[in-house]
């Protein structure tokens, strides 16, 4: 019989799963960020015990991304007050109205929540501003004020 009319089996078939890519750069976390990870870490132990031999695969490779985000996780101090960097919850006015975000680790950013991680460009140019200081973005000069700095925890 002709090769072309064989069939192994449809795992020859499937695309290849590769790991999660890892962001470059430091693993800088808040606190917070990294009890997420322990507890993601925690969750995904527990669901591999009850794991049909199906989804481990998957799992086995989502606890393989975070035990290497644990391990590379540098804890950030808070920054000091008035001080603009990973940790502070910034209200800030752009466009007219005033929006607060909290710049956080890579794995802890949420931007529907108003948590963005510290290498986005918004939280790349507010880390080192102070209250009252006009910041450019998006290649606008004093597109952005900042109005308030408080500690995110």
């Amino acid at each position: 019989m002709s090769v072309a009319f064989r069939r192994e089996s449809d795992d020859e078939h499937l695309e290849p799963k590769f790991e999660r890519p890892i962001a470059p750069g430091p693993n800088l976390v808040t606190a917070r960020g990294l009890a997420l990870i322990d507890a993601e870490i925690a969750r995904l132990d527990a669901a591999l015990e009850q794991a049909s031999e199906e989804d481990r695969p998957a799992l086995l490779r989502e606890q393989r991304y975070w035990h290497t985000r644990q391990t590379t996780a540098e804890v950030v101090p808070a920054p000091e007050p008035g001080e603009i960097g990973i940790g502070s919850r910034v209200t800030i006015r752009m466009g007219g109205s005033e929006r607060v975000v909290e710049i956080v680790g890579g794995d802890e950013a949420d931007p529907a929540e108003g948590r963005i991680g510290y290498q986005a460009p918004l939280a790349r140019v507010l880390i080192g501003a102070e209250v009252g200081e006009m910041v450019e973005f998006g290649g606008k000069a004093d597109a952005i004020k900042v109005v308030r700095i408080a500690d995110a925890s």
